[in-house]
């Protein structure tokens, strides 16, 4: 076993049984005193949990009962649930929570849970938060209760038996002990079913006496509406003919609008299509005169650029032969040096030539450059020229022709446009003026509704105010009466309690009269009375005098010896028992009573012969002041004398005894009772005096409540009226303004499109004049401009070519100049060097014959491309001359391509015209049909598709739809205003009402339903209760004689009739005692009494286990061992966990703990395994 759990056992004989446990551990961390983590394993049978006083060993009986949903404090012996959580130790601090898991063995199955384990977990916290888990997952109390009640675990528990719980068995009401045989004979889920039923039907009887109420309010308002609905239904009937028809015409108006929208549409797809076309063949013309533009801009030939190119190539091959062969010649001159002897006198030479040259061409490119500026800026002066007659050439004309036709394109559309756009102001400007009409009409309608809604506003804060104090004294009544009744069945529960105790001293008083045996000897001479009857006391004394004689008080006192004889002959005959003091007798002693303080002073007898007999009986006994102390010091000084207290402290010969503080005499205590008792019945009945005035109040009160609720609701009902209609013509003036405003918004539009437009008609006029007089002249100076353009490009190329051959001249003369500047720079080099490279000259004599092989190789390469070069420069010159008849014929086809285009352009205008025709047509036909489906929606509260679908209205003949909707128009007018919502609102109160009715006859449905499940369900539990209790009353009459031989016990119903509501009675007789009252029974009578019953249910209806928390204390051997067998007989049959102090009980356990208190202030379970 793990250390950390302090846990171990002693282990002793198991008999031979079942392997089947229930309870297999129980594990408890910081709960109570077991602030450390601590488990126990239970094993079958019986297992006794000892250990000394304040140990801890109840905790665990806490810690069972505790898990498996104990709520009241009191039922762990805690003040508060949240003292369970270890409290600390001023070696410690406090723990912020505990915790107990319950590990139950669920192999039988006795449990509906899929699990042959189930541990049930509770967790407190310090700060009140609770947790319940099953098997680890978070669950509900409830769900833990369900689970267990089926294994008969309950909610009451009696399972487990708490200190202090066996006497309560015995002192509960007789109700109590029927709740404990209901919870074991699983009664509890029919009671539970019971009162969800009850609930149920408590919430029925509500809702149908809110339903007869609102049923009468709804019939009390369906009569004067009634009335308004037929005028409404009249005018009803005339608005929906004339909405019929004028449907019917709305349909027909705009299916002709569809169809001319349609036939419209088509109309303006064809003239799109063949816009599409003309613009497309368009397109195709303005490529085919850029390219013969672009032909003719290049002189009808590519090769016109391409002579110069070819030409500079030429001239750029010379210069390349001329430079190589100066490189050859240079190379063979450093060969030549390379085998001069004299080599550096050879540089030298070299040098002086090298400079000689370098002179000669910086000459030649000084007059090159200068050649080549004039070159250019001639160039230059040509470009500007033919630049100056692009910009005003003939394209020129062809742009104004084009702009001209988009001119008349745009031109005719503006001016169609103004028409029509003046036609559609006039008639929005009237419609608009229609509109501002129908919204003032809705503004005073909305001023009526307003008024309505403000005046039942005004009312409604009197109303709720009306209605919660109504509340607040109804929630005040009820409280009142459900205190009243509280205070009422406390009063009623006093009452009973003063009613037994009177009853328990009655009989006890009735026992002792029977003791006496007065009723035997009454009849016999000479005999005065019992002796407490005889004698009166001084107030105060009483328990002093019951000290001194309390034993004998209960005699018959007779007159003298002989009648004493007499009476103890007829007891003897009678076989009755009997005590009889002779007031005359040889022991009597008149003189003896004359002591200080004697208490024969404090009584007085009602005759001379009880006066004798006192001075007997009280002739040594004194009464002391104070406590027993000083009637200690007085008994000691005076041994002969009985010495007693005013509190009933009794010190004598015959022993000392001390007497209970509370201690009261029987006869005063019985006179209290009585007294108590009166004072509770009057509270009773006061108490349900108040509650029937209160009831009464109630009642009145919740009448008030209902007529305010009444109230208010009629207000409310305006409120809605009045709402909705504001809202619905506020919807409608919505409605009307943004129609208004739309109209408004395109009268402005085609307002500042016609001043927009007319300006820009008379600008377009007078611009196409201009476009088409331009066209004119800059046709005409077309031909002219061309011929000027080909004489000025043919001079641009013969000064192209110029200035080509004198930039290859010029890159050449660079480049030689160049060549000559490096070499000068490497003979230097050389000549600086030649001491040093003396020996590398042969190496650079070979570098130099490769040299010369690659240049001779080079340059007869170039000769052939030369050679090739000058022959196609003679080709292209021929080619040119036969340019001029491709470049008139490009300038005819040029002028037919502009011509057809043009027309083309017309045709294209006149399409587009075509096309804003129709679009402004079919602007104003889509307008018109948005107004009459706006009209639709606004007016008859229809969509086109109603009125597309609405059927031809069947007419007198010689009727038209026209002239039928000015006749009903004018009977609408002669009708007068009606109630428009009267109708609707008749139907909607008589559909409330019916549905009132309907679900008045569902509740009263519903609630015969539910009496017949509580009255099944009563069935049950009485047929369940009969059975269980006739077992239980069966056992306990075995087990009380079993546990006092020769004794009889029985349970008996308080109310055989009322079986759904009958308490237990228990009687118990032991042997030769005659008991009527169970408070007369002994301690240990009482506990085995208390444990006969309990057993008696755990035979009756078995539990799996159960647990017992010193439960035997009070049994003697003898008992104690009756209780043991009977434990031994439940051995077989249950699991039993029991603390005990009882030696006897330990050597009775199967397993055996040992609970201690660890010097840190928590419980440890201390244990040594033994031999069995």
């Amino acid at each position: 076993m793990m250390s950390e759990y302090h846990s171990f056992q002693w282990r002793f004989r198991f008999p031979g049984r079942s392997n089947s446990v229930f309870l297999k551990s129980l594990t408890m961390k910081g709960f109570k005193s077991f602030a450390d983590p601590t488990l126990l394993e239970f094993e079958p049978g019986v297992t006794v949990v000892v250990g000394p006083n304040g140990s801890g060993k109840s905790n665990v009986v806490d810690a069972i009962a505790w898990v498996l949903g104990a709520q009241g404090p009191t039922t762990v012996r805690s003040g508060k649930m949240e003292d369970v959580v270890f409290a600390g130790t001023p070696d410690r601090p406090a723990l912020g929570r505990a915790e107990v898991s319950l590990v139950i063995d669920n192999s039988s199955g006795s449990l509906p849970i899929e699990f042959t384990e189930v541990t049930v977990t509770r967790t407190l916290y310090r700060t009140g938060d609770s947790e319940y888990s099953l098997n680890g997952v978070p669950c509900r109390l409830l769900d833990i209760q369900e689970l267990l009640s089926d294994a008969g675990v309950g909610r009451q528990q009696h399972v487990i038996v708490a200190q202090g719980q066996i006497d309560q068995v015995l002192n509960s009401r007789s109700e109590d002990r029927r709740a404990i045989v209901e919870e074991a004979a699983g009664i509890l889920k029919f009671r539970r079913r019971k009162e969800r039923a009850e609930r149920r039907l408590l919430a029925t009887e509500a809702n149908l006496t809110r339903l007869q109420d609102l049923q009468r309010e709804v019939r009390r308002q369906l009569r004067p509406l009634e009335k308004q609905a037929d005028a409404a239904k009249r005018h009803g009937a005339v608005a929906d003919e004339l909405r019929a028809i004028r449907l019917f015409l709305t349909g027909q108006e705009i299916r002709s609008l569809e169809a001319a929208q349609a036939a419209a549409k088509d109309a303006t797809a064809e003239a799109a299509n063949e816009q599409v076309r003309l613009r497309g063949e368009i397109g195709r013309l303005d490529i085919e005169i850029s390219t013969s533009e672009s032909q003719l801009a290049v002189a009808g030939d590519p090769s016109t650029d391409l002579l110069p190119r070819v030409e500079s190539l030429r001239e750029r091959c010379r210069g390349l032969i001329a430079l190589i062969e100066e490189r050859s010649k240079t190379t063979e001159r450093d060969r030549g040096a390379l085998l001069a002897s004299d080599v550096a006198l050879t540089l030298q030479a070299e040098l002086s030539r090298l400079v000689e040259e370098l002179d000669g061409l910086s000459e030649r490119g000084a007059d090159i450059e200068q050649q080549l500026e004039e070159i250019i800026r001639t160039e230059n002066q040509l470009q500007i020229e033919i630049e100056s007659l692009e910009v005003d050439g003939p394209l020129i004309g062809l742009e104004a022709a084009r702009k001209a036709a988009e001119v008349r394109g745009e031109l005719g559309p503006l001016k169609r446009g103004l028409e029509q756009g003046s036609g559609e102001y006039e008639r929005l400007t009237r419609r608009v003026s229609e509109l501002t009409k129908q919204i003032d009409e809705a503004d005073e309608r909305l001023d009526l509704l307003q008024v309505a809604l403000a005046s039942a506003s005004d009312a409604e804060p009197a109303l709720v105010e009306d209605l919660d104090r109504a509340q607040k004294e109804t929630e005040l009544a009820e409280q009142r009466v459900t205190s009243l009744v509280e205070e009422q069945q406390l009063a009623t529960k006093d009452e009973q309690a003063w009613r037994a105790r009177v009853e328990a001293l009655e009989i006890a008083a009735e026992t002792a009269l029977a003791n006496s045996g007065l009723q035997q000897v009454s009849e016999i001479d000479g005999v005065l009375g019992v002796l407490g009857e005889l004698i009166e006391i001084e107030p105060g004394w009483e328990l002093a005098v019951e000290a001194a004689i309390g034993g004998i008080l209960a005699s018959v006192v007779v007159e003298d010896v002989v009648a004493a004889r007499a009476a103890l002959e007829r007891l003897g005959r009678s076989e009755a028992p009997g005590s009889i003091l002779a007031a005359h007798s040889p022991y009597n002693d008149a003189e003896k009573f004359e002591v200080p303080n004697a208490l024969r002073r404090r009584v007085s007898g009602s005759n001379p012969h009880v006066d004798a007999l006192l001075n007997s009986l009280l002739s040594t006994s004194i009464c002391v002041d104070g406590g027993w102390a000083q009637a200690i010091d007085a008994a000691l000084e005076q041994p002969e004398l009985t010495v007693v207290t005013t509190d009933g402290d009794c010190f004598g010969p015959n022993g000392w005894s001390v007497s209970p503080r509370e201690r009261t005499s029987a006869a005063l205590a019985l006179d209290e009772a009585r007294d108590n008792l009166q004072i509770a019945a009057a509270r009773r009945e006061a108490a349900d005096s108040e509650r029937k005035i209160a009831e009464a109040d109630s009642v009145d009160v919740r009448r008030r409540h209902r007529e305010a609720q009444q109230r208010l609701d009629v207000n409310d009902d305006q409120l809605t009226r009045s709402a909705d209609g504001i809202e619905k013509v506020q919807r409608q003036r919505r409605d009307l303004i943004s129609e208004s405003e739309i109209f408004t918004t395109r009268i402005d539009e085609l307002n500042k499109a016609l001043e927009r437009d007319k300006p820009r008609v008379a600008d377009l006029e007078g611009r196409l004049l201009e476009l088409e007089a331009a066209e004119r002249l800059e046709r005409s100076a077309a031909t002219e401009a061309h011929s000027q353009r080909q004489d000025l490009e043919q001079r641009i190329r013969t000064t192209a070519q110029s200035r080509v051959q004198l930039e290859t001249s010029q890159n050449a003369t660079a480049e030689q100049q160049q060549r000559i500047k490096d070499r000068h720079q490497e003979i230097t080099s050389q000549l600086e060097a030649n001491n040093k490279k003396g020996e590398e000259n042969s190496d650079h004599l070979l570098r130099v014959d490769e040299t010369l092989t690659a240049l001779a190789d080079l340059r007869d390469l170039l000769q052939e491309r030369f050679e090739l070069l000058d022959s196609e420069v003679g080709k292209l010159r021929a080619k040119r001359t036969e340019l001029s008849t491709e470049v008139r014929l490009i300038a005819d086809r040029l002028e037919a391509l502009r011509r057809e285009r043009s027309g083309l352009e017309k045709n294209l205008a006149e399409t587009q015209e075509l096309m804003g025709s129709n679009e402004l047509a079919e602007t104003e036909r889509r307008f018109k049909l948005d107004s009459l489906k706006e009209m639709l929606r606004n007016e008859l509260n229809a969509e086109t598709s109603e009125a597309l679908a609405a059927p031809e209205p069947s007419l007198e003949e010689a009727v038209t739809p026209s002239a039928r909707v000015r006749e009903l128009e004018n009977d609408l007018r002669r009708m007068g205003p009606i109630n428009p919502l009267a109708l609707q609102e008749y139907e909607a109160l008589k559909e409330r009402h019916d549905f009132v009715a309907e679900q008045l006859d569902d509740v009263r449905s519903g609630r015969k339903e539910l009496n017949k499940v509580i009255a099944a369900v009563d069935a049950e539990i009485v047929d369940v209760f009969e059975a269980a209790f006739k077992d239980v009353a069966h056992n306990f009459a075995q087990i009380f004689s079993t546990l006092f031989p020769g004794g009889q016990g029985r349970l008996t119903l308080s109310d055989a009739d009322k079986m759904l509501e009958t308490g237990i009675e228990l009687e118990a007789k032991p042997s030769g005692k005659n008991v009527r009252k169970l408070s007369l029974l002994s301690g240990g009578e009482r506990s085995l009494t208390a444990l006969a019953f309990l057993f008696a249910i755990f035979r009756s209806r078995p539990s799996p286990f159960y647990v017992m928390d010193e439960v035997e204390a009070a049994l003697d051997d003898i008992n104690l061992h009756r209780f043991l067998e009977l434990v031994s007989e439940f051995r077989e049959e249950a699991q039993l966990v029991i603390v005990s102090h009882q030696k006897r009980t330990m050597e009775a356990a199967d397993v055996l703990y040992g609970i201690s208190m660890a010097s840190g202030g928590s419980s440890r379970v201390l244990s040594e395994k033994v031999a069995s």
